[in-house]
């Protein structure tokens, strides 16, 4: 990789955000009539001027690959410390390592169907990349598909007004699964939005990202066309013929074709005028794959145009950002993601691009996960009971320089989820595809913090599913922010209750009229409580578990794992579990492993203590390959239970089986991460999963 380029855009963080709502809003508007053509859009919807998920009676906010695919991939940077060797096969490291096969990101549509899942089965047998997504194996239709594409806008927001890093990052990390003219499109996409931090002419910027391809590709054919009929008709419906007719579907094999999608997206940057809320409408209008296309120019203007060119919208009637509220679910193996916003997956990608430039991190308000220091930002934050309003304004703040407006009228609860936000939700996305596996964001043990001001009686809260998953609150301290010496804020702490189990929503909640000011919000501290089936009919602490294996049974036993073949992992927890035990009972049958990890991060980035078939007792460290860090000898029969504990602080790993410590080991590799099940070719069961601070 070329030198390093050390500054960064003034308003840097600011693009990014921006780049980040772009993708998600243009996402979600063209979600719901994906594949339609143009025609079938004119006679049903008309122009889409804005959001028409309720008018297909579709929810707004969906899982999807095209956000899960972007937020995720791009972790390879993160995974991997830099990108000074950077490579296509870390990329694909990272598709084996947050991938659930035919469960998450990834449109599963099978092999020589779906380009991303052949390419996934091409890894999955050890094929490396580049050679996962070559043409020589895959053959051209499947290998130029879109997908090289609606994954790559993450790593234009890394490299800031560097082109040859942006297209060289976006060539490793499309060639994983595509290739010839898909990646040629992803190269295009990403230096674009690379350059749009720095340059505002359009022509200028294509300019700049044609530069990146080879001058005989059809990507730059079909590039120069659209300038050229742009140039010559004002007309965006007269040149979208011109380009169907001669860039069609017709004219190119497979389900989604890149090159009639990237067609369309020129079309619209150059019709649109610089405008985000008319280019949206003609990307969308239309047609073809309308989700892909739509957050690709979204994100592009985003960065393009800041928050500013998104809020023009405002001036026609049209928020953008409202319906949203700044949330996403990224279900991938690492459940710290399910559930997530705008602002924070914007805060990720900041810091990668920081680490990039040789930056130090930007940790605004001392790291809080709600922060809400983006204009207009609210991070999932609305109105959860009575009435109000909540507002992003600047002000208010002891550590930065904005906070959250949450003026009540009566008494009422403003929060924000931080799992699966209804049973109905959770059933409607495992019958679409896409299952929004997610695991609870804070837990029993941890504490709540939160700072505060303004006027009224104030007092956090968590929400939890009950008994039959009914809404079970509780509630900290009340304080009254008109008390001597509130006047500048105070900070409130909550102590999660063990009851409070699986938390689904945190928040603020008001006991009268009031004007408060969130300033931030966060969690503290390790886990401390019992994973067990509960005696009520309940279904969602099952939803609580990210599923990694081949089937999870609750009856029978509570928890009851089968894999078929290879090693699968049933995952729950954060990335802010560092220090803590686990312990559980372990009753293996006709199995090769089974056993508990800690520190997981994903299906591939754990340690784990496995009983073996081979009456073998092993201590390893999981970091895409297999390491054994210690092992013994045990004499493991099929239907005995064993209560295994797994014990991590700092980089010191003790492992006991039955109360007596066998193995003990020191690693610094993983210094954080969720809980795991795990079990290899057979069965296993667990009654109850016991985690405490170490």
């Amino acid at each position: 990789m070329h030198k390093q380029h050390n500054s960064l855009p003034q308003d840097y963080a600011e693009r990014v955000y921006a780049g980040v709502l772009g993708k998600v809003i243009g996402v979600y508007l063209g979600r719901p009539f994906e594949g339609w053509t143009y025609e079938r859009i004119q006679q049903q919807l008309g122009d889409i001027n804005y959001y028409v998920h309720d008018r297909l009676n579709v929810p707004l906010l969906v899982t999807d690959d095209d956000i899960s695919g972007t937020f995720t991939f791009i972790r390879s940077l993160a995974d991997n410390a830099s990108a000074k060797a950077f490579s296509a096969q870390q990329v694909a490291e990272t598709w084996l390592n947050y991938l659930i096969e035919n469960r998450t990101i990834l449109w599963w549509g099978g092999l020589g169907n779906s380009t991303e899942h052949t390419a996934y089965l091409r890894l999955k047998k050890g094929i490396t990349a580049p050679a996962s997504g070559s043409r020589e194996l895959n053959g051209q239709v499947v290998s130029e598909q879109i997908g090289a594409q609606i994954f790559i806008d993450g790593w234009a927001m890394v490299a800031p007004g560097d082109a040859q890093r942006a297209a060289t990052l976006a060539e490793h990390a499309a060639r994983v699964s595509h290739d010839g003219e898909a990646v040629y499109g992803a190269v295009v996409m990403a230096v674009l939005e690379a350059m749009a931090f720095v340059e505002s002419d359009t022509n200028v910027l294509l300019d700049t990202a044609l530069s990146y391809v080879p001058g005989n590709s059809v990507i730059r054919q079909l590039v120069d066309d659209v300038r050229s009929w742009h140039a010559k008709e004002p007309d965006w419906r007269a040149t979208r013929e011109l380009l169907a007719a001669n860039y069609g579907y017709d004219k190119f094999g497979g389900n989604c074709h890149m090159v009639p999608n990237h067609g369309l997206i020129i079309h619209s940057l150059l019709h649109g005028e610089d405008d985000f809320s008319q280019t949206m409408k003609i990307i969308n209008t239309c047609g073809w794959d309308t989700d892909c296309n739509s957050g690709n120019i979204g994100c592009l203007m985003g960065i393009k145009n800041g928050i500013a060119g998104i809020d023009a919208g405002l001036n026609k009637g049209l928020d953008w950002r409202g319906p949203v509220a700044d949330r996403i679910y990224i279900p991938t193996a690492d459940p710290t993601w399910g559930i997530s916003d705008c602002a924070r997956q914007a805060t990720d990608i900041i810091n990668m691009g920081r680490t990039l430039a040789d930056k130090k991190p930007w940790q605004p308000k001392n790291g809080a996960p709600f922060h809400f220091e983006f204009a207009g930002s609210v991070q999932g934050f609305t109105v959860s009971s009575g009435e109000g309003v909540v507002a992003n304004v600047v002000g208010h703040s002891a550590a930065g320089t904005r906070s959250l407006r949450l003026a009540a009228d009566t008494a009422a609860r403003f929060g924000t989820p931080v799992f699966t936000p209804s049973k109905d939700i959770a059933k409607y996305f495992e019958k679409g595809g896409y299952a929004l596996m997610a695991s609870p964001q804070v837990y029993p043990g941890q504490t709540l913090n939160a700072r505060l001001a303004g006027r009224g009686e104030v007092a956090l809260y968590v929400a939890n599913y009950g008994e039959n998953d009914a809404v079970t609150l509780h509630e900290g301290e009340w304080v009254d922010l008109a008390e001597p010496g509130a006047e500048a804020g105070v900070d409130l702490v909550f102590n999660v209750p063990a009851e409070a189990y699986p938390i689904f929503e945190i928040g603020v909640q008001t006991r009268a009229e009031g004007e408060v000011y969130l300033d931030s919000m966060s969690w503290r501290g390790e886990p401390n409580f019992v994973i067990a089936q509960p005696a009520h009919k309940g279904t969602m602490w099952r939803r609580a578990w990210v599923n990694g294996v081949d089937s999870f049974w609750s009856f029978g036993d509570p928890i009851r794992l089968m894999q078929n073949d290879g090693r699968g992992l049933l995952i729950q927890g954060t990335r802010d579990w560092r220090n803590y035990q686990v312990s559980a009972d372990v009753t293996p049958h006709l199995v090769e492993q089974a056993g508990i990890a800690v520190r997981v991060q994903g299906m591939r980035r754990y340690y784990g203590l496995l009983l073996g078939r081979d009456r073998r007792l092993r201590l390893v460290k999981v970091l895409n390959t297999e390491t054994t860090l210690a092992e013994c000898a045990l004499h493991v029969e099929f239907g005995t239970t064993y209560t295994l504990t797994l014990s991590v602080s700092g980089d010191q790993l003790s492992a006991s089986v039955d109360g007596k410590v066998m193995l003990e080991a020191s690693d610094a590799d993983l210094s954080c991460g969720a809980l795991a099940l795990l079990v290899e070719e057979g069965r296993t069961a667990t009654q109850s999963v016991v985690v405490t601070p170490a």
